[in-house]
């Protein structure tokens, strides 16, 4: 039995495996153009227990992805970010989102433009709400009262992407890097940051 204890902490030991309390997992929704660039950049953070990219903000269930980006079903591409609350907070979320996205371009983001490339923070509560707002005012602020443009919007219903799309900056690296280099999304990001 002490063979089998001692194993069983050196295991946990060589591969960093954590324990989650699950009181501590929270979840997050960030429309932020392409989900394939938002899993990225949000699975990067210390905190974060998974990133699903999928559809919110209209009203048709379980759209598909061509119903979202060729109809009016008022989705957008939408990640869900699962975090463990007591590593990450919102607020650390919302700063991460606002250095991923232009939050001044109201027809998308980047090169993706359309009604469901749009920003969108969806708020679960009224603090979720203020700490928005807040970001809101601190980015126009910044920017010499430069309106933002990313709507704030209740959260209601999230419906996963087909499987294809998850993960795809990991399944499909290099045609991922070529997508978001003809995308110019970096180039963008970094003059936005330099003003």
């Amino acid at each position: 039995m002490k063979k089998l204890f001692l194993y069983v902490i050196l295991v946990l030991f060589f591969f960093n495996i954590k324990f989650v309390n699950a009181e501590n997992i929270r979840h997050a929704y960030f429309a932020g153009g392409c989900f394939w660039c938002m899993e990225e950049s949000f699975e990067k953070a210390s905190g974060i227990q998974e990133v699903i990219s999928g559809y919110s903000g209209g009203k048709l269930p379980n759209p598909t992805y061509k119903e979202v980006t060729y109809k009016n079903t008022g989705h957008f591409e939408t990640v869900k970010i699962i975090y463990d609350q007591s590593e990450i907070n919102f607020e650390h979320l919302l700063n991460l989102y606002w250095s991923n996205i232009d939050p001044f371009d109201a027809a998308g983001q980047f090169c993706d433009k359309g009604p469901s490339y749009r920003t969108v923070i969806f708020y679960q509560n009224n603090l979720q709400k203020q700490l928005i707002e807040k970001s809101i005012n601190k980015i126009e602020k910044k920017f010499d009262e430069k309106k933002v443009v990313t709507f704030v919007r209740k959260f209601e219903k999230f419906y996963p992407a087909e499987n294809y799309h998850q993960d795809y900056y990991q399944k499909n690296f290099i045609n991922y890097l070529m997508y978001k280099k003809a995308c110019g999304r970096e180039e963008q990001l970094k003059r936005i940051k330099k003003n």
